[in-house]
């Protein structure tokens, strides 16, 4: 059984989309508005859980595996014939060089797996948390 949480940019108001351009004109501001960020982090995620995003192309799909691995279908994924690839997330980014490497997805950012992959902008993302039932046989 999975629960869900979504995040997604229209319910988001502290994506840095949403923000001005003046709150993130400079490294240090961009460090302390980063914990505003709506999105899912790393250390909301265990493994089992499932989160699927969808970019301004594409759907993935992620399955949280132990050591912050994910496996990854869809997307690039999928056309290079890669599902289930096993990747680490690296974090996101607005599209340039500063990347929050504890951020997994965010409505208006980029997310960059380990082996340079770099999607287009996050539109929505939803978490899906593993609760292992009881059920024997």
């Amino acid at each position: 059984m999975w629960l869900s949480h979504h995040t997604s940019r229209g319910r988001s108001a502290t994506t840095a989309e949403s923000s001005t351009a003046e709150e993130f004109r400079t490294l240090d501001s961009l460090c302390e508005n980063a914990r505003t960020i709506d999105g899912i982090w790393a250390d909301d995620v265990e493994p089992g859980d499932r989160l699927v995003v969808q970019t301004e192309n594409s759907t993935y799909l992620l399955t949280a595996l132990p050591n912050r691995l994910f496996r990854v279908s869809g997307g690039w994924f999928s056309a290079q014939g890669l599902d289930d690839l096993e990747v680490r997330i690296v974090g996101c980014t607005w599209g340039g060089r500063a990347i929050l490497t504890r951020l997994v997805a965010a409505p208006g950012m980029c997310i960059e797996f380990d082996n340079t992959v770099q999607t287009t902008s996050v539109r929505e993302v939803r978490l899906f948390r593993y609760e292992p039932t009881d059920v024997r046989h």
